[in-house]
């Protein structure tokens, strides 16, 4: 396989005195592959970063892009999650309702666990329960469901319902509260882990259709990622305190606790936000840095400081296809994949 290597180097100017300039280096790799995609993971431990392609999860090489392995056999994934310390990933299948069980090192499948409710997407750990989470948006209405999975075992512990029927990721505090954004009600349910229940919801207006969520424990912040305008919330009492300006087509967040970096990625605009947490309620964006339209979802290396997006490449449609869908709604024809870009953002 071809692999192409591009990196640009961005330097950028801090937008407050208090702020020092930042230097961010994007580094572009054709990793290959087929398929839709969703959700990246990175495993600070190895430096391998788990790309969601639909019926696979590709793993590869964080630093070159070179593929390392393959998850097979599923059915609609949007990613994994890994529990280092049980030694274990949990997909997250969406068409046949499972979460398939991998081991870490190998990545060989353990087991398929039979979730139960339909519509799995998104994924967490509780570190203070020690569980994994399957986000699960409903269908044909009624409220979404969050699976609980003992991670050593595998076992389904309990499910319980959310307040809103898309709920999209989730955060611990690692103190007994959860809290999950609800895209279709534009809030963040509270969780009490002790019982598995919701037993608040905050709003995030004027963030709408929230996706992406990340925290700082150490200031008790909560960072919402939605299109346009993304939010921070004080994580105990659920005040706004900070609104962000970024691009449109969010799904996702991530956030860096050494460095108090915050990264936004827009799928519509092709680039990602970089801000810079000065304080618990003062934030300075730092810059923006240029990937590709399409590259919605980020996760994070917290060892490298490098942070990831993806999405393929596709050629022209043919020349006979259909029109796009009126309204401006849809993505229309498209071509043939030519690329499937990687890009590692450093800092």
């Amino acid at each position: 396989m071809n692999r192409s290597i591009l990196a640009a180097v961005v330097t950028l100017l801090a937008a407050a005195p208090a702020v020092p300039a930042q230097h961010f280096t994007a580094t572009k790799m054709d990793i290959g592959g087929q398929g839709a995609f969703d959700y990246l993971t990175a495993d600070p431990a190895t430096g391998r970063v788990f790309v969601s392609r639909g019926s696979h999860i590709m793993v590869v090489d964080g630093a070159t892009g070179k593929v390392l392995g393959d998850i097979t056999d599923l059915s609609g994934t949007h990613g994994a999650l890994l529990v280092p310390s049980a030694g274990h990933g949990f997909t997250t299948n969406g068409r046949d309702s499972t979460s398939t069980m991998f081991d870490l090192k190998s990545l060989a499948v353990i087991k398929q666990i039979h979730a139960g409710v339909p519509g799995l997407d998104g994924f967490m750990y509780d570190d203070f329960t020690n569980k994994a989470l399957t986000i699960d948006h409903t269908r044909g209405g009624g409220p979404g469901t969050v699976v609980v999975i003992d991670p050593a075992s595998g076992d389904v512990v309990t499910t319980f319902d959310t307040r809103g029927s898309a709920p999209e990721g989730g955060v611990s505090d690692g103190k007994g509260r959860i809290f999950i954004n609800m895209e279709d009600s534009a809030d963040v349910n509270v969780v009490d882990a002790k019982t598995w229940k919701v037993v608040d919801a905050w709003s995030v207006k004027p963030c709408e259709g929230p996706t992406g969520i990340a925290m700082d424990r150490s200031t008790s912040r909560i960072f919402v990622g939605c299109s346009n305008t993304s939010i921070v919330l004080d994580a105990k009492s659920g005040k706004i305190v900070a609104q962000l300006t970024n691009g449109g087509g969010v799904d996702g967040i991530a956030f860096d606790p050494e460095q108090k970096l915050l990264y936004i990625p827009s799928g519509a605009a092709g680039n990602v936000t970089i801000v810079h947490e000065d304080s618990p309620d003062k934030y300075t964006t730092v810059g923006t840095v240029e990937t590709m339209r399409g590259a919605r979802t980020i996760t994070l290396d917290t060892k490298t400081h490098t942070a990831y997006v993806f999405t393929p490449e596709y050629g022209p449609p043919p020349a006979n296809a259909p029109a796009p869908p009126a309204g401006g709604r849809g993505r229309g024809p498209r071509g043939p994949q030519v690329a499937a870009w990687l890009f590692a953002i450093k800092h």
